[in-house]
């Protein structure tokens, strides 16, 4: 149990963050991250070895409460504030590069039939959408060892979660049936759930290969339609 839920960490990056800390969400500036936590861009920069401020990744978990024997500079009152700061570019997934698994490195199946609505572009989408009817059968786009499959994770409904090998894992999400159990061995292209639009507003699969805990295109690994 202990071992899916560090790969289901590993693989979302979704998880809480103790007090004092922030997770970088989409569209975040440090700017933005200053005023919403009370101190400054310097601060955060300063207590987070930040070498570029203009460099924020989606998930990347940032201190925003000084270390022990660190003092907070205060943000400037908005009374003596004569302009704001020009906002720095917004932080993406990765910072919008397309990453991809290395050649050859896995050959997937198409993990179900159905139109390809939104691709992966490294940024605003970390995988693909498929869409279809509902029940439209998801199968594993690799053999591998259920690492997670349930409805705890927010945002991705009912969700599996296939361990493919020490590098590799696929995630699928928004099913309205999952098929198989944590640590069940499975198949390529063997069912493990049937599409749906649990936590979304729409029928259809969206699926994330991922490369040592970094999503990538599946693109390349997958074979023509």
């Amino acid at each position: 149990m202990m071992a899916a839920l560090l790969v289901l960490l590993t693989a979302c990056g979704t998880t809480k963050v103790q007090p004092g800390y922030y997770r970088v969400q989409s569209g975040d500036t440090l700017y933005q991250i200053a005023r919403k936590e009370g101190t400054t861009v310097s601060n955060l920069v300063r207590w987070n070895n930040l070498s570029n401020s203009n460099s924020i990744e989606v998930g990347q978990v940032l201190r925003v409460d000084p270390p022990a024997g660190q003092a907070r500079t205060s943000p400037p009152s908005k009374a003596s504030t004569k302009a704001k700061p020009k906002p720095a570019p917004r932080a993406t997934a990765s910072s919008g590069k397309r990453r991809t698994a290395p050649p050859g490195a896995i050959s997937l199946v198409w993990p179900a039939q159905g139109k390809v609505t939104r691709g992966y572009d490294g940024s605003h989408s970390n995988g693909i959408v498929i869409s279809n009817s509902a029940g439209t059968p998801v199968v594993s786009a690799a053999p591998g060892t259920v690492a997670y499959s349930g409805s705890g994770l927010r945002g991705y409904g009912h969700l599996v979660i296939v361990k493919h090998n020490a590098s590799f894992l696929s995630i699928y999400a928004h099913n309205s049936k999952l098929l198989v159990k944590e640590g069940q061995r499975v198949s390529q292209g063997q069912k493990i759930a049937e599409m749906g639009n649990s936590d979304s507003k729409q029928v259809g699969l969206y699926f994330e290969l991922r490369y040592d805990g970094q999503a990538v295109d599946p693109a390349g690994s997958l074979p023509p339609k």
